[in-house]
């Protein structure tokens, strides 16, 4: 098989990207699992007759929420329904009967809490007669909140904030999240029950377990305000959360603030749950999609977690080995993974975890001549930046060094923003509506 140049990998992995990206669009996923036969809604292993619910109602919360919705419009056609979601800013598509409210991630915002109300509310307005569809998405925990009875939406701003930056993976995160709310972890399904509730779900999270995606709004909470405490603990984060949170969550282990719905409860006796779509499709797609264009392929993990610049080098470094023995895969190769990692926020740059790993994979490749190595959420967004990612070779730090710019220095502060931006190597796809973690791929080529 001949070849690849480094113009030509750089090329293929943006296509492979875009590949990716496209086998988890909204759309195409849930028609994936859905599909209406006159008065019949078909949801995977359920049937749903729509002319004998009283009132139809679609809920729902996350990136791909609007796109979900569209789609699910256009399945219902001439059944009167209506709906509330929250999305992220600007995350928009156009809608006939259910409103968009548009929210702050990954800070939750007032925009969020007001969306959570009143979504709760039309979940405790619903009859025994009645369908409820919950449209569930990455992003989810901050675009829906509403904290638990004496905490504040500024109680959950801060909580927000130092999770984040403390290294803790999306399951610490949610576990805290869903006991320090009244919608998340099962609570919407009791607000829902007695109405039937099909939750469609796009799964943005290692091992897609169903109450960790968006904390779980619809589906029982196996955690415990101990196991929130625990992480808590872990992290050595007591003395920088709120006070009111502290005390919170103290409270819920003392027994006197009620644990969250669990499984076996009654509230979950006529509720359904689908994943439509996750990033193992994301990256078998992909997959797919380097074979086509003369890749050998090996598929590392879809279930990648750990710190950001650890996973990176050992990206680059089987990278570096493709090149100097043909393994683990023969040349030219496409190496990909999928997952979330996380980032231990020490400097004051701008980026995020997919830029971070970029760099660090960068730097590790450094020399390398035919490496490549692209790094993207398949959200759009990587941090609060503009980019979803970035790409880089074995040119990229002898480039950055050439216009006067420290990769070191950029790394170690967690500052890889400006230096992709500078280097015209940003991955800028703007908003995509889905959201099922983040894609990597590694491709070289043995001249």
């Amino acid at each position: 098989m001949p070849s690849k140049t480094l113009i030509d990998m750089r090329q293929d992995a943006l296509a492979i990207f875009q590949s990716g990206l496209a086998a988890v669009a909204p759309g195409p996923a849930i028609r994936a699992h859905c599909r209406r036969e006159g008065d019949r809604l078909y949801v995977g292993s359920r049937v749903y007759d729509l002319s004998s619910y009283h009132n139809i109602w679609i809920i729902g919360t996350g990136k791909a929420a609007a796109a979900m919705a569209r789609t699910l419009e256009d399945l219902l056609e001439d059944r009167a329904y209506n709906g509330l979601i929250t999305v992220k800013y600007d995350h928009l598509e156009p809608l006939r009967n259910v409103r968009i409210i548009e929210a702050g991630h990954p800070v939750p915002d007032d925009n969020g809490c007001r969306g959570a109300r009143e979504m709760l509310s039309m979940a405790q307005a619903a009859g025994p007669h009645d369908l409820v569809f919950c449209l569930i998405s990455g992003g989810g925990s901050a675009l829906m909140p509403l904290p638990g009875e004496g905490l504040t939406l500024t109680d959950k701003q801060a909580t927000s904030r130092v999770l984040l930056s403390c290294g803790a993976s999306i399951h610490e995160m949610n576990t805290i999240r869903k006991h320090l709310s009244a919608i998340k972890g099962g609570h919407l399904a009791a607000a829902v029950y007695p109405a039937e509730l099909c939750t469609l779900i796009l799964s943005d999270v290692v091992g897609d377990d169903l109450d960790i995606i968006a904390s779980g709004p619809t589906v029982p909470d196996p955690g415990t305000f101990q196991n929130a405490m625990a992480i808590v603990k872990r992290y050595d984060i007591a003395q920088r959360l709120p006070e009111a949170v502290l005390k919170y969550l103290t409270r819920g282990v003392a027994g006197e603030i009620p644990e969250s719905p669990k499984p076996g409860a009654t509230c979950f006796d006529r509720a359904y749950h689908r994943i439509v779509g996750s990033n193992r499709q994301c990256v078998q797609a992909a997959r797919q999609a380097a074979e086509a264009l003369g890749y050998h392929t090996l598929v590392l993990s879809s279930l990648m977690e750990g710190e950001t610049r650890d996973v990176a080098r050992v990206h680059g470094a089987m990278g570096r080995e493709i090149l100097i023995s043909g393994n683990p895969v023969a040349s030219p190769a496409c190496l990909i993974s999928g997952g979330e990692t996380t980032v231990t926020l020490k400097g004051k740059g701008r980026g995020g975890r997919n830029q971070e790993f970029a760099l660090a994979a960068a730097l590790d490749i450094e020399g390398a001549r035919e490496v490549v190595i692209l790094s993207a959420g398949t959200d759009g967004t990587d941090g609060p930046t503009d980019a979803a990612g970035a790409i880089a070779d074995g040119h990229t730090t002898t480039r950055a060094k050439a216009v006067g710019m420290d990769p070191w220095q950029h790394l170690a502060d967690n500052d890889a923003y400006p230096l992709f931006e500078r280097l015209g190597d940003l991955l800028v796809t703007g908003p995509t509506n889905t959201n099922v973690m983040d894609l990597r791929l590694v491709l070289a080529s043995r001249a």
